[in-house]
């Protein structure tokens, strides 16, 4: 793994006393879009929130460009250049859109700029004096992706940023996304949406117990087909 930008090796994860991640083990490259595939509680939201520092209780191994993070707290994970948008998005209500876009702190260079958010999404900018709570799940889910693009973080943790949206919504996502890894970006995405996930990412990780029981390359899916709609059940 050593030309890796993430490491994860024999990653261990707690809940108070449920133990939750069995040694997860997978690497993400620079440029990359990855996915952790799986069904619910696999553990692929808890490995995220170990990334990033947000699961007190862990052990083993999290290397970010050679970097050991396993004993970092969230805000030092988040200067490395890593950010994380979660399920539930944590818009801001009593925010509109721009306050909500200027709200994180740029903690590396590199960052995008509030006109080229807008190019990237143009909703956005139309919407921008509106508040949090007359946005649609859409229209949140991409102000949550657009605020931690201005953050100058290089790799993205999404965790499903397609649930419960609208079809033309996540396709517009993965355009999103596709978008993000010719900028340079690298993604790592939490997603149960197989298909989905097929139309973005290199690599698909399979979740299961806690640990990564299988890897396959985007282009051997369909000789895979057979055993991934038995790990998955899609």
């Amino acid at each position: 793994m050593a030309d890796a930008l993430l490491s994860v090796s024999d990653l261990h994860g707690h809940y108070g006393e449920s133990h939750v991640l069995h040694g997860m083990t997978f690497e993400v490259k620079a440029g990359e879009v990855v996915t952790l595939l799986g069904r619910n509680g696999a553990g692929k939201t808890t490995t995220m929130r170990a990334i990033m520092g947000l699961l007190q209780k862990r052990a083993g191994s999290i290397r970010y460009e050679g970097k050991e993070t396993v004993a970092l707290a969230p805000n030092q994970i988040a200067r490395l250049g890593i950010a994380y948008c979660p399920e539930e998005r944590g818009i801001f209500a009593s925010l509109n859109v721009r306050e909500n876009l200027l709200l994180p702190p740029v903690v590396k260079p590199g960052g995008l700029s509030l006109d080229e958010v807008h190019a990237l999404f143009p909703r956005l900018e139309e919407r921008r004096y509106s508040q949090g709570t007359k946005l649609s799940g859409g229209e949140q889910q991409m102000l949550a992706i657009a605020r931690i693009l201005r953050t100058g973080a290089k790799l993205l943790l999404l965790d499903e940023p397609t649930e419960g949206l609208a079809p033309v919504i996540v396709q517009h996502i993965g355009a999103i996304i596709r978008t993000l890894k010719t900028k340079g970006f690298t993604v790592l995405l939490v997603e149960q949406n197989f298909h989905f996930a097929s139309t973005v990412a290199d690599r698909h990780y399979v979740v299961e117990h806690g640990r990564v029981v299988d890897m396959v390359e985007n282009d051997k899916i369909a000789e895979n087909a057979a055993r991934l709609e038995t790990l998955l059940g899609v």
